[in-house]
């Protein structure tokens, strides 16, 4: 229904002007809020500008630190220069062991920022302050966490529910960390990834069941965060 006359003739109304004025106004403190953030994040990309960090640090408490070549992979501060909003799913085509071994290799050009083995075990590789080489797109290494998982596409048994479980753990976290949506849209597979050669993590890999795992994990932090405070 429209306003009355009467109401917008005594003032008590909405003018249309106002609300010109207003939308105005909400769209200059938009794009000043845009603005301040774009500056925020050139700041972040000066040389010599780097957030403070500790030789051997993970961000996930339950892994194990083993550094990737520093070939494979580009010092960044993240989410600060950019925007973390993604989760990519890997998987080796090998062994844990040879996994590890070729994130070590300068001469391999990529790595994954952690790497699951088939019993849950989570090593971590490169921080996640940091753009690991391992989407083969640049805009989705500058804004995902990559997750490399022991074992082979075509094996559907080296998907093990240790590894799910373990996996989806940390994959838990990561979306807590930075507010990144438990769905098929932000946790993608390699194969996914505009302008990938690679087929991982296979028509075995379940994503039903790895999503669910994420989802009740996440609760289950939120719960336990909770009883902490």
């Amino acid at each position: 229904m429209g306003t009355s006359k009467s109401a917008a003739g005594s003032g008590r109304g909405i003018s249309r002007r106002g609300l010109l004025i207003g939308a105005a106004t909400a769209t200059a403190a938009g794009t000043a809020v845009l603005a301040r953030d774009k500056l925020e994040r050139a700041w972040w990309r000066l040389p010599g500008v780097d957030k403070p960090r500790t030789p051997g640090e993970v961000d996930y408490a339950r892994a194990r630190w083993i550094s990737a070549s520093e070939a494979n992979w580009r010092r960044a501060d993240r989410p600060a220069d950019y925007a973390v909003d993604r989760i990519v799913i890997h998987v080796t085509e090998g062994s844990y062991r040879s996994a590890v071994q070729v994130f070590q290799d300068p001469g391999h050009g990529a790595a994954a920022h952690y790497v699951v083995r088939r019993d849950g075990h989570v090593t971590q590789m490169i921080r996640e302050l940091d753009v690991a080489f391992h989407a083969g797109n640049r805009s989705y290494n500058e804004r995902s966490v990559g997750i490399e998982h022991e074992g082979f596409v075509d094996r559907p048994r080296d998907f093990t529910a240790a590894m799910y479980g373990g996996s989806a753990r940390l994959a838990a976290e990561i979306c807590e960390r930075y507010g990144i949506p438990v769905d098929r849209e932000h946790i993608v597979g390699h194969v996914e990834v505009p302008g990938a050669n690679h087929t991982d993590p296979g028509p075995h890999w379940d994503w039903d069941r790895y999503l669910e795992l994420v989802r009740a994990a996440r609760k289950a932090g939120g719960r336990a965060d909770a009883s902490r405070g």
